[in-house]
C-alpha cells in the first residue's frame, strides 16, 4: 500500500469515543462459513506529536468477546479456545510513531499472554470533523488486518478444519481531540 500526502492533526493525547468505535473479527467455522463478532471492551492510546505522527496503543479485553450467541461465546471464553481465565487481554503497540495519511500501514507488536508477534494493519484515515454533540473535533480511521491464532497459541487443540487459523480484524475507531 502506498502512503499518500501526510495529514497533520492537533498534537496531544486524543481520547477514544467508545460510542462510535468498534473492534470486530471474522473467523471461518468448519471451513464452510464465517463467524463474525466483536469485542465490547477495549481502550486506545493515540498521542500525536507536533509533526502529526502518532504513537498508538490498544488493549482489547478478551472476556468481552461477543458473537451474539451466549452458548458459543461461553465456549470461546473457555480454556479450549481463548482461555480468558488466564489470558485477559490482547495488547497492540506501534513500533514507532506513524505519519497519518489518507491510506497508510501501521506496523506494531501484538502481545497475547507470553507471545509477542509483529502485525501490519492497513489503515484508511477518515479525517477530522466537528461533532455537533460535543462541539469537539473527532478523528476517525478504519484499520484492517489478519493474524494466525496458531501464532499466539490460541485453541491449539482445535484443527483448522473446525476453527480457521486466520483471524480477520477490523477496527473502526473514532477519537476526540485533546483538551486544552
Amino acid at each position: 500500500m502506498t502512503t499518500s500526502e501526510q495529514t497533520v492533526i492537533a498534537p496531544g493525547s486524543w481520547t477514544l469515543d467508545a460510542n462510535h468505535s468498534s473492534v470486530n473479527f471474522t473467523v471461518r467455522h468448519l471451513g464452510i462459513s464465517k463467524v463474525r463478532g466483536r469485542f465490547n471492551n477495549f481502550e486506545t492510546s493515540f498521542v500525536a506529536d507536533e509533526s502529526g505522527k502518532a504513537a498508538i496503543e490498544a488493549t482489547i479485553y478478551l472476556d468481552s468477546f461477543d458473537t451474539g450467541n451466549e452458548m458459543r461465546d461461553g465456549h470461546v471464553r473457555s480454556a479450549e479456545i481463548l482461555d480468558t481465565a488466564n489470558l485477559d487481554k490482547l495488547h497492540f503497540r506501534v513500533v514507532e510513531p506513524v505519519a497519518l495519511a489518507a491510506e497508510f500501514e501501521v506496523t506494531g507488536e501484538v502481545t497475547l499472554g507470553d507471545v509477542t508477534k509483529p502485525i501490519t494493519l492497513d489503515v484508511e484515515w477518515g479525517g477530522v470533523q466537528v461533532f455537533p454533540g460535543d462541539q469537539k473535533q473527532h478523528a476517525g480511521f478504519t484499520a484492517t488486518g489478519t493474524f494466525k491464532r496458531s501464532d499466539f497459541n490460541v485453541a491449539p487443540g482445535l484443527p483448522t478444519a473446525m476453527l480457521g487459523d486466520k483471524i480477520a480484524i477490523e477496527l473502526d475507531i473514532q477519537l476526540v481531540e485533546p483538551t486544552a
